[in-house]
């Protein structure tokens, strides 16, 4: 099995936070800034399938915000590498 070891740094978490705390945010945004959050120095877990899935959307989109982007890029950086976990 293979592990991801990243972790989210300080300013990607400030605009997480901000992105949650942003009523305009969109659920996926809302959904990869919580993931990214969640791989906070403190935390132990790794983005789920759906989060990232969210994250990818986020990024792609071109009326997403740098901060949102940079929630979802650190969201996507704390998915498992091996995708065929179970």
């Amino acid at each position: 099995m293979s592990s991801n070891s990243g972790q989210t740094g300080s300013q990607a978490a400030s605009a997480a936070a901000e992105t949650l705390n942003d009523s305009g945010s969109t659920e996926k945004e809302k959904s990869a800034a919580a993931s990214a959050l969640s791989q906070a120095p403190q935390s132990q877990g790794e983005t789920g399938s759906e989060a990232a899935s969210a994250a990818a959307k986020t990024l792609n989109d071109s009326g997403s915000t740098k901060k949102e982007k940079s929630a979802a890029a650190s969201a996507l950086s704390q998915t498992p590498s091996d995708s065929d976990e179970k």
